[in-house]
């Protein structure tokens, strides 16, 4: 039985408030909007499906959802091999910011957070706007966007 989400309204994408706040945005894949968390602390990445209305993994389609798991594996080797020994987390919670995106983050035991979660542990350690552009440009060339 598939899942029946909500209707929506609008037939445009919109990325939420809230991302659109706390990332930069890298460009995006075929499915999904790359963003980079915006702290200083920990190499985070979020993908966000470009379509309107997600909430659940199970309002994308079966060939969307196959397409996000590939751009989830392609992000998750980009970081891991930016940073091998260190732990990748993936999740997409979505108890804060219902639009339907996925947080990849590389921890390292001693981070400010370690072990528990990375969101709501403390306010995020902003990039400088120089900084950014480096971060973002660096980010860019290692997701071939």
């Amino acid at each position: 039985m598939r899942y029946n989400k909500p209707k929506d309204e609008s037939n445009l994408f919109v990325l939420d408030e809230r991302l659109a706040h706390d990332c930069l945005r890298l460009g995006a894949f075929g499915l999904c909007e790359v963003l980079l968390f915006d702290d200083t602390r920990y190499d985070w990445l979020v993908l966000v499906p470009r379509r309107p209305g997600l909430v659940e993994f199970l309002d994308l389609s079966n060939a969307e959802q196959q397409q996000l798991a590939l751009e989830i594996q392609q992000t998750s080797h980009s970081l891991k091999e930016w940073r091998p020994t260190a732990k990748l987390n993936v999740g997409a919670l979505g108890n804060v910011v219902s639009q339907l995106h996925v947080h990849l983050v590389l921890r390292e035991s001693g981070d400010p957070a370690w072990p528990g979660p990375v969101w709501g542990h403390s306010a995020a350690h902003r990039h400088s706007a120089g900084d950014a552009t480096e971060r973002c440009a660096v980010w860019r060339q290692r997701l071939g966007l």
